[in-house]
């Protein structure tokens, strides 16, 4: 998985499902001739096409590769086959479609909320957490899009971030230097999708 690279848009249908091993998947909403917002992110945890569970083709969001890695795929066409074979397969992957709802529900209500600064450090521990290591490269353009804001209010937001010593931050790459902090400084959504 390169980044930047699309994977699915939205009412399109699913050519694969993939299950990342390494890297993330930016799940994006777009609206009219506004910037693109990520609403979620996939990692080692989860999967993308997770609708077809429920017999629907079509991709509900764009999602495109946020970290670099590699995925299992698997054509549609099989992972439906697959469905049909057990029940097993069915439930959990109903049970993380029920995960991801949450997630989803729950990104809406941090958007409108939770100030920027809480919301950026967030991102940042669920971006830690999906792709299992603390440091990776997100600019302040690609972050501004991701959390639906300007660029330079992650530029104040991240500096505020790195004055308290939460995080190293230079040319788009990113270190979480305390996550204890960063997990207190950061709007209570983290906690809740950690609890699942």
């Amino acid at each position: 998985m390169r980044p930047g690279e699309i994977l699915c848009e939205v009412d399109k249908p699913f050519g694969h499902a993939y299950f990342p091993r390494r890297g993330s998947i930016s799940l994006v909403a777009k609206q009219g001739g506004h910037n693109a917002m990520a609403v979620g992110l996939i990692g080692c945890e989860g999967m993308l096409g997770e609708s077809v569970v429920l017999g629907i083709d079509l991709a509900p969001i764009h999602a495109l590769v946020q970290g670099p890695g590699d995925a299992w795929r698997i054509p549609v066409s099989r992972l439906r086959d697959a469905l049909d074979d057990g029940a097993t397969l069915g439930t959990i992957l109903g049970q993380y479609l029920h995960v991801r709802i949450r997630e989803l529900s729950l990104a809406g209500t941090c958007t409108r909320f939770h100030p920027l600064e809480r919301r950026l450090a967030r991102w940042l521990l669920v971006t830690d957490d999906r792709l299992q290591a603390d440091h990776f490269h997100l600019t302040h353009e690609r972050l501004a899009d991701l959390l639906g804001v300007r660029r330079s209010g992650v530029t104040v937001a991240a500096g505020a971030l790195q004055a308290r010593h939460l995080i190293g931050y230079a040319r788009g790459d990113i270190k979480i230097l305390d996550r204890a902090g960063l997990e207190d400084a950061a709007c209570d959504c983290y906690a809740m999708l950690k609890a699942g």
